[in-house]
């Protein structure tokens, strides 16, 4: 392929991504800044995602080191799957479910 030929299949590509981009779900945006935060507190040991205490805890019984790590993991299982949801509902074009999911997300992630 010549140099002419080469530019126009790169702008046709480039062309093609960018009208893939416009399609853009109504929440997008506000999911990658989400994402982003997200990633920016991956160094903060106090971040991360939450839930809500248990009865266990409330009645003074000491958690495990088990314990504490199967809520960790439950924790970021349901903030995952509530992140994918979202994302699937912006796709479907679906903005305020989306918005609602984001919010639940954004509830049980503590970015401090």
């Amino acid at each position: 392929m010549n140099r002419r030929a080469t530019a126009a299949a790169f702008v046709g590509a480039a062309l093609c991504f960018g009208a893939a981009s416009a399609q853009a779900g109504p929440c997008s945006s506000e999911i990658a800044w989400f994402e982003q935060a997200v990633r920016r507190s991956a160094g903060n040991p106090s971040a991360g995602p939450m839930a809500p205490q248990t009865i266990g805890a409330q009645l003074d019984q000491q958690p495990t080191p088990a314990s504490i790590r199967q809520a960790q993991q439950r924790a970021r299982a349901t903030f995952n799957a509530t992140m994918a949801r979202a994302k699937r509902l912006d796709v479907r074009g679906d903005g305020s479910g989306c918005n609602q999911a984001l919010a639940a997300a954004k509830r049980m992630y503590n970015l401090q």
